[in-house]
């Protein structure tokens, strides 16, 4: 049997994988003894396995997390930072993002947020989600720009599309007035369609005087809180331990 006309169709169809697992099956005498069904069935598990690869790396690019090595199985679970291995297993398993659920994770400067975060969208993009990570400060000056330029509601789009959407460093400082309507236009859009994490130094009872305007603050809040999961990190600065000198 001449196998190079049928190497060549999978390579026209972008069966790439299946192509070169095809020819590599030629020479393991080991599988020659296999039927066909069990031959065919290892070449679209080769190809499936490549193209899920394949969606994972550009969704984890598309992602730009700030801790892109982050990942759930490098948690801390150092007593004193408050962290529960049976909520973290739940959250593991990525159902709070088909339900739609937020994650809101609070805690002092250093305690590992941002990592927790980016751990939670590298989660989620190895399940197949499309995840976005923005710091609130930027997101805020892209919102601000796309205004300017028009691209305004194609930017809300986008934000709406995304499964997961990362919302770094929340409320450090009292948002401005139109950085409270553009995150309530964000979170509208997201209700029941996306999930969102926010992290944030400050503990979600002082929101709500954060934000300032009262009614604002309200459809806010319960955009945010409603139907959220919440994680509160404790503990000295992970950092400031990393740095400590190294004893004689």
């Amino acid at each position: 049997m001449l196998i190079e006309p049928t190497v060549e169709k999978l390579r026209s169809m972008k069966l790439q994988t299946m192509a070169q697992d095809f020819v590599e099956q030629q020479q393991k005498p080991d599988t020659a003894g296999l039927c066909f069904e069990e031959r065919f069935g290892l070449l679209v598990d080769a190809e499936y396995l490549a193209r899920e690869n394949q969606r994972q790396q550009r969704h984890l690019k598309e992602a730009k997390l700030k801790q892109s090595a982050a990942c759930l199985e490098e948690i801390d679970y150092q007593a004193r930072r408050g962290l529960d291995k049976a909520h973290m297993r739940r959250l593991a398993t990525c159902l709070w993002v088909q339900e739609h659920h937020n994650v809101i994770i609070t805690g002092a400067t250093g305690t590992g947020k941002t990592f927790l975060a980016c751990a939670l969208g590298q989660q989620a993009c190895r399940k197949g989600h499309r995840v976005l990570y923005r710091r609130a400060s930027r997101l805020f000056d892209e919102l601000l720009l796309a205004r300017a330029d028009g691209t305004y509601v194609r930017l809300l789009a986008k934000l709406a599309r995304t499964d997961v959407l990362i919302v770094d460093d929340w409320a450090l400082t009292p948002p401005r007035e139109q950085e409270r309507h553009d995150l309530l236009e964000v979170l509208e859009d997201r209700t029941e369609n996306g999930s969102t994490i926010m992290t944030s130094q400050l503990p979600t009872g002082h929101w709500h005087e954060q934000i300032g305007d009262p009614t604002l603050a309200d459809a806010i809040l319960d955009r945010i809180l409603h139907k959220a999961y919440k994680i509160e990190l404790k503990g000295a600065s992970m950092r400031k331990e990393s740095q400590k000198p190294l004893e004689a």
